[in-house]
């Protein structure tokens, strides 16, 4: 879809924090993170609503969450020792889950995203969680 912008980041059009990367999904950290590692997984084909997505889709999505909140579990330790899984789907119109690191109740609210991150902050977040995945 030509002016989505999840679209754009996987044509490479829009730089990101890749965390990974296949023929089906793309997921990247969140420019608007809730907790330093908040990761978001979308799909490569263009679905506007994450319910749109076939059921084998969702399947393997939810398999790849599993191994990605594993790596992001590892890589930041979280108060919690969870990782939240949230679909909302009003921010963009292409399906899309987050991963969020959980140290409190409120680490899932919308209106506690950061919008004053960090290269460096990024790149580390993006180092910790790429390493966490070469361990498995």
């Amino acid at each position: 879809m030509n002016n989505c912008i999840f679209c754009k980041i996987i044509e490479g059009n829009i730089p990101s924090y890749k965390i990974f990367d296949d023929q089906d999904f793309y997921a990247f950290l969140s420019i608007g993170p809730h907790r330093p590692g908040h990761t978001l997984i979308i799909p490569k084909n263009h679905v506007d609503y994450f319910f749109d997505m076939d059921d084998n889709q969702i399947m393997k999505l939810m398999k790849l969450s599993r191994i990605l909140s594993g790596a992001i579990k590892r890589a930041f330790n979280p108060k919690s020792g969870k990782v939240g899984i949230l679909v909302a789907g009003l921010e963009i119109n292409h399906a899309h889950l987050h991963l969020i690191p959980l140290n409190e109740h409120g680490d899932t609210n919308f209106t506690s995203a950061r919008h004053d991150v960090s290269e460096k902050e990024f790149m580390d977040a993006q180092s910790k969680i790429i390493s966490e995945l070469k361990k498995k």
